[in-house]
């Protein structure tokens, strides 16, 4: 009896990340793996210097805004919770919680 020719492995592109699979039929098993091509970020040196010192402009911006909301943080929450106190003075019985024995 002849020997029957086994399938030749198949090429597969990965949806996800557009890798080339190469993938044998018979063991169902990935033989290789190409990854995709990534482009360069940036063109030359100088234009990756030029995004580094934006990006720590940027961040230096946005830990000011954090360090002076920490700051105005005890303020508001002491505002928030002077205005929930005269709310509940007001209508003491509309801020309360129903408890089932409260409905016998």
């Amino acid at each position: 009896m002849a020997k029957a020719k086994s399938p030749e492995p198949f090429e597969v592109a990965c949806p996800c990340c557009s890798a080339v699979l190469k993938v044998d039929p018979d063991t169902r098993a990935v033989i290789s793996h190409v990854a995709p091509i990534k482009p360069k970020t940036f063109a030359d040196f100088d234009a990756a210097a030029k995004a580094m010192r934006e990006q720590e402009v940027r961040k230096e911006s946005i830990f000011r805004q954090a360090v002076d909301a920490e700051k105005n943080k005890a303020s508001l929450l002491e505002k928030k919770f002077q205005e929930a106190v005269k709310k509940a003075k007001e209508n003491p019985e509309e801020g309360r919680p129903l408890r089932d024995f409260d409905l016998d």
